[in-house]
């Protein structure tokens, strides 16, 4: 059996945590919150992003007559390809055999860089070009392909200038979105040999990275790519941009290395149609993206350019285990980022947070199950259960129940602390016993107005809850239920007046 074949989840292991993501992932989690809401300069970029988003995507949704038959029939797609995984990625690997290209299949992430490493050193190459890539992200490839002497360049601007930045992407389509134009400038400046130079607005800066980026695309010994969608009954790589930097880098190299992950594949051009006409209107308000290319093998004796050899590797990487698990759903996640753009936790503390590839509300479900619950055990909680995200999501993704499940499977691998325990055992006794849960309350008021009793509680019993809320400081009006009471009897004495 291949290894990340659907139907070999045994032969799966624990990827390698984000060089950010430690055992005490809750800890970073929260304090990289803390400091992303004192940053400025990031909640600057984050506000003039998200706006953007929410009202490009309202917009291209109200464009169309019923956008729900869309979502229906895309959620339908993913729904019949995952009952069928393992069919549909046997035929795509014998489509691409026919076409002259090569399916390789790795269980992790190590497997991943080892199988393009071999590939590079078979090849005496030198430089890599890489259009954007979550797999490649997921492996950490980057760090991989340098520690072996290869010089590896970014050819999506955003995913270009974090590199240049020496950070991980905040967003799984703007990679960037944390910076500001004039962060970018900056960055520029010190990096590129630009001498006198104008910069100061945004189209400079993409004629900027777009004249050092040429001279890379034409020198590139491999070129890789990620893929949005593979297509079964062709062997095509489906790669959906903005910019024309995914087709130098898969045509100009003599190698292209496709990354993809095992839940990619789609039966057919249909299928593929019907996930694109929710992808690019969730994704970033279009109606589609400016290039949608399909890479199908090396090139002909005919074909004018194109490369010598053609490679796709599939991960696994726990996917295979999520299938017939409560968490299958995930596997149907397009990464449009729809659910990023419109969660109020991401909007407040932007993508590095999070502490790995992916963020918001996807990466709080996916984060877990990829690298172990216990090294990620505060995303879960990262969540104020709104049901924006699932509400935008088009592919119908359950994000709060999973969500919920998570937290449920925190509390009984006893991963949450000694005090959380108790204090929910505490409180779900407490309202199941309305006349102690009123004293309680009444009590807890009377302690409240005393400003003694109050900085001894601040200071020595919830010291960690006090450090990020505040409670109100009027209480002479009483707790809820005498308030309530109180207005039931003045409603009752206006009624026998009148």
């Amino acid at each position: 059996m291949k290894p990340g074949k659907p139907t070999s989840p045994e032969t799966q292991s624990n990827p390698p945590i984000h060089s950010e993501t430690s055992s005490n992932q809750a800890l970073f989690f929260k304090a990289k919150s803390s400091e992303a809401l004192l940053d400025d300069t990031l909640q600057q970029a984050l506000k003039k992003a998200q706006g953007g988003f929410i009202e490009k995507r309202s917009q291209a949704i109200a464009d169309v007559e019923n956008f729900d038959s869309y979502k229906q029939q895309a959620q339908l797609v993913k729904n019949h390809t995952l009952d069928h995984l393992a069919y549909y990625l046997t035929q795509f690997e014998e489509n691409v055999t026919k076409n002259g290209g090569h399916v390789h299949w790795a269980s992790t992430p190590e497997q991943l860089n080892n199988i393009i490493l071999h590939i590079c050193e078979r090849r005496d190459a030198k430089s890599v070009t890489k259009g954007k890539s979550m797999i490649s992200e997921e492996a950490n490839l980057n760090a991989a392909l340098e520690a072996a002497g290869i010089d590896v360049t970014e050819t999506d601007l955003g995913e270009y200038i974090i590199q240049l930045a020496k950070e991980p992407p905040s967003h799984i389509i703007v990679p960037a979105i944390h910076k500001t134009r004039q962060q970018v400038e900056a960055l520029f400046r010190e990096t590129h040999d630009l001498g006198e130079r104008d910069l100061d607005n945004i189209a400079a800066l993409v004629d900027e990275a777009r004249l050092q980026l040429r001279q890379k695309f034409l020198d590139a010994d491999v070129g890789i790519t990620g893929a949005n969608m593979l297509i079964a009954d062709t062997g095509s790589a489906m790669v959906v941009t903005n910019e024309g930097n995914g087709d130098l880098t898969a045509t100009l190299p003599k190698v292209h290395i496709v990354t993809a992950s095992i839940e990619k594949v789609v039966p057919d051009l249909e299928s593929a149609s019907a996930i694109l006409r929710v992808l690019a209107r969730s994704a970033t308000g279009q109606p589609i993206t400016s290039y949608t290319s399909l890479f199908s093998g090396p090139s002909g004796i005919e074909d004018l350019d194109g490369p010598d050899e053609f490679h796709v590797i599939l991960l696994d990487n726990q996917r295979s285990q999520m299938l017939g698990s409560p968490f299958e759903d995930m596997l149907k996640c397009i990464k449009c980022g729809a659910c990023l753009n419109h969660c109020p936790v991401y909007s407040a503390v932007g993508g590095h947070a999070y502490g790995w590839v992916y963020p918001g509300p996807m990466g709080s479900v996916l984060t877990p199950l990829m690298t172990g619950l216990k090294q990620s055990s505060d995303l879960p909680n990262a969540s104020t259960f709104c049901g924006r995200c699932e509400e935008v999501c088009p592919m119908g993704i359950p994000l709060p129940e999973l969500l919920r499940q998570l937290r449920n499977k925190e509390h009984e691998d006893h991963l949450t602390s000694w005090k959380t325990r108790f204090s929910l055992k505490g409180f779900m006794w407490g309202i199941q016993h309305p006349r102690v849960f009123h004293w309680i309350t009444k009590t807890l008021r009377m302690i409240l107005a005393n400003s003694v009793l109050t900085r001894l509680l601040e200071k020595h019993v919830l010291t960690s809850w006090y450090s990020s809320k505040e409670l109100p400081k009027n209480y002479s009006k009483g707790t809820f239920m005498e308030q309530y009471q109180q207005d039931s009897k003045q409603k009752k004495s206006k009624q026998k007046k009148s």
